[in-house]
């Protein structure tokens, strides 16, 4: 059965009622397309859950910071059907800005779910002002229409995998949210869409990103804990020509930031390589 394009919601709604009226379960993978072996891993892991499998293909504009690569970011509808068919998806819901923010003149106008600051003002949050705010609100948009039973994340967003575990709790929606691994590719590098923007020598020197963060595991594992002293680790490994934006610590069960590195730490990174932005994680833990 091949997989069907839905771009209206209230077309959406109406197919969720059919689903939902024959007693299936619903997973959700929230994406913004162009999709890679890293999101295809979310499908599976959702099929592997639920009877029907939806994902999203929908490069939310609320979550581009001003400067940001909205208007060049990959759209690749007709390869992004091919993957999810090949995992399994029943259902891509793929609409149009005006379908999901109608008649929306400027953000300012909208209704947003506003995740706490002190969680914000650390990582990508610092830089990206308002980031995780496009995020939240698009992601309970999806909740709010798809009515899933499961909804697949990645671990590479680390950070927003938080924050959307967070919203889900605080908010009592009435969804399990599924962590993911981190999928790499066979140099390390961590799958994402914007690799498609590094040129092959780019790429070279972008994989030093995921190798200080093996440093810094490798470091910890042999016993320094102490946060210069593993930043330190890091920044002899990554290539010159990477720009850093941070690297921190923060616990794993709470995201605050720790200088004195204990296990169920996470050490995550933020860099630019010829303005393309990366980022990347490890969990440090005994």
């Amino acid at each position: 059965m091949s997989v069907q394009v839905v771009n209206k919601i209230n077309d959406l709604i109406n197919k969720i009622k059919d689903i939902k009226a024959e007693g299936k379960t619903i997973a959700l993978v929230p994406t913004m397309g162009c999709l890679h072996d890293g999101h295809k891993s979310l499908m599976l892991k959702a099929k592997s859950l639920a009877d029907i499998v939806i994902i999203s293909v929908f490069v939310n504009p609320i979550q581009f910071c001003p400067g940001e690569d909205y208007d060049k970011y990959p759209r690749t509808l007709d390869n992004d059907m091919l993957v999810a068919q090949s995992a399994g998806v029943s259902i891509i819901f793929a609409p149009s800005v005006n379908e999901m923010y109608p008649g929306l003149q400027k953000f300012s106008d909208l209704t947003m779910v506003v995740p706490p600051y002190e969680l914000t003002d650390i990582m990508c949050g610092k830089s990206r002002i308002g980031h995780f705010d496009g995020v939240e609100t698009v992601v309970s948009k999806l909740f709010n229409i798809v009515q899933p039973d499961y909804a697949c994340f990645g671990m590479k967003d680390i950070q927003q995998l938080f924050l959307i575990k967070k919203m889900v709790k605080d908010l009592n929606f009435p969804v399990e949210i599924i962590s993911c691994p981190l999928i790499r590719e066979e140099s390390g590098l961590a799958l994402s869409s914007r690799n498609k923007y590094l040129s092959a020598e780019a790429k070279i020197k972008a994989i030093t990103i995921s190798q200080a963060l093996f440093a810094v595991r490798d470091s910890f594992n042999a016993g320094i804990k102490d946060a210069k002293k593993l930043l330190d680790t890091a920044l002899a490994v990554l290539d010159k020509d990477i720009e850093l934006e941070y690297l921190e610590f923060v616990d794993k069960e709470t995201f605050k930031t720790i200088e004195n590195i204990e296990s169920n730490t996470i050490c995550a990174i933020a860099a630019r390589i010829n303005n393309v932005r990366l980022i990347d994680n490890v969990l440090l833990e005994v």
